[in-house]
């Protein structure tokens, strides 16, 4: 038995390429991609997306606000500073307590709550002050939680009493009710 031979390429019609060839193989694959980039699947979970809500505005930046706080031409400083909505407009409120810069000792400080200028550019504006430098507190935690600003205060009970050593502590919060921020508190100062 003989190998078999391999076929004259030559004598094989369908190897001589034409250009009617070249033109039809180039139509069908266009076809194909131009097929496949139309039966592409949509995204996972295709639905009709809502509208995007509108993002709130940010929070006022406490930094370029103007404090009702005598600093007798001194500096003053913002010490701690938490952002929520008080009021349940949809917008942050901040709350800062701010003091006067000292070179020792601990000044009183002032609890504010701020709101956007305006218009767009302006700095903050005090839209209220929860607790007066006068008040002669001092702060040592401060939140917004639940639409609320709440506080850890402390104080003096008498003139007597050293201002480096507080001995009264206070929790309080304020919640916006009826146009104004309400006060909650201990009832009494507690001693440190």
């Amino acid at each position: 038995m003989q190998p078999s031979a391999a076929p004259d390429l030559a004598d094989l019609a369908h190897t001589h390429a034409r250009s009617a060839h070249w033109l039809a193989t180039a139509t069908a694959t266009a076809a194909v991609v131009a097929l496949a980039g139309l039966l592409q699947p949509g995204p996972a979970g295709a639905t009709a997306s809502p509208a995007a809500a509108p993002r709130p505005a940010p929070a006022p930046e406490a930094a370029g606000a103007a404090y009702p706080l005598d600093c007798a031409g001194g500096p003053h400083k913002v010490a701690r500073r938490v952002t929520g909505d008080l009021d349940g407009d949809g917008n942050p409120e901040t709350v800062a307590v701010v003091h006067c810069e000292a070179g020792s000792g601990t000044p009183p400080s002032g609890i504010y709550v701020l709101t956007r200028g305006k218009r767009t550019g302006d700095p903050a504006r005090v839209v209220a002050t929860l607790v007066a430098p006068e008040q002669h507190k001092n702060v040592t935690e401060l939140a917004v939680r639940d639409g609320a600003v709440h506080a850890t205060l402390l104080g003096y009970s008498s003139l007597d009493v050293p201002r480096c050593c507080p001995d009264e502590k206070e929790q309080v919060s304020w919640r916006w009710q009826g146009g104004a921020f309400v006060r909650a508190g201990e009832a009494d100062a507690r001693g440190v």
